[in-house]
């Protein structure tokens, strides 16, 4: 069954409501994006939270400490990293499961992955330049099974709607879904309909 992560949540009532909707994971930006979230505010969420909901912290090229203090006050299951971490320095983490990011130009982009075998999954994102993530840009769900060649579990990210989700499922059959402008009314602001249409989506063809 395809699992489904909401990310870019800013409040708690965007977070409850993809919680009630049947939302696996919730991510929380700890980096420059108009989704980031401080740390206080992402603990007073989540210490909201039900329990067996998963909590993922995104960061881009963080300094190792200050990821490691932010996953003990938020209670963060998941780490999520969208930047140029070079395989050696997820050796400076012991304490939950880590997803490592990867934006998908071309073909040539899939070269790296196999470098970071010690990462629990690979997110595939869409190459927008100067974007990080939250682009709303899909890229080549042929290249998403080129990839699953590396025998990691494959999230799949990028431009996905409750439009095109079906599609995506149907084609690559990811371990998991990703998406954050694709059921935002506003950059940060989540649309609850959006939200029941994209995970309806995904429980139907899972």
């Amino acid at each position: 069954m395809t699992r489904v992560k909401i990310c870019g949540i800013t409040n708690l009532r965007d977070a409850l409501s993809a919680v009630e909707l049947g939302a696996d994971a919730l991510g929380f930006v700890f980096a420059e994006s108009p989704r980031e979230i401080s740390i206080k505010k992402a603990e007073r969420i989540i210490e909201r939270l039900p329990p067996l909901i998963t909590t993922v912290g995104v960061f881009v090229n963080e300094m190792p400490k200050v990821v490691i203090e932010t996953a003990i006050k938020c209670s963060l299951d998941v780490l999520q990293f969208h930047g140029e971490e070079l395989p050696g320095y997820f050796f400076n983490f012991f304490l939950g499961k880590i997803i490592k990011a990867f934006r998908i130009k071309d073909k040539s982009s899939l070269r790296r992955l196999p470098q970071y075998k010690m990462v629990d999954a690979y997110l595939l994102d869409a190459y927008l330049p100067g974007k990080r993530g939250g682009s709303g840009k899909t890229f080549n769900w042929d290249l998403a099974l080129e990839a699953k060649k590396y025998k990691q579990p494959i999230i799949l990210s990028g431009g996905l709607t409750p439009q095109n989700v079906r599609e995506a499922i149907l084609k690559v059959k990811p371990y998991a879904v990703d998406v954050s402008s694709g059921v935002e009314k506003e950059p940060g602001k989540k649309d609850y309909r959006k939200m029941k249409k994209f995970i309806k989506a995904v429980l139907d063809v899972s």
